[in-house]
């Protein structure tokens, strides 16, 4: 595949559709964070809102 990997923005979630194959680069120009608890404390509890599964 033929990506435009965004070297700003470092995906390995492969199973994203912005994912750029081959590189673990996002090929969005920009994402959207957020969060599924009302206080999170750790990275565990932020989201890529920009995700859309393949």
């Amino acid at each position: 595949m033929n990506c435009k990997a965004n070297k700003c923005i470092e995906c390995t979630v492969q199973q994203c559709a912005h994912h750029c194959d081959g590189q673990n680069y996002c090929t969005l120009d920009r994402i959207m964070v957020g969060t599924h608890e009302a206080n999170p404390a750790m990275d565990q509890c932020t989201d890529c809102k920009s995700f859309c599964k393949k």
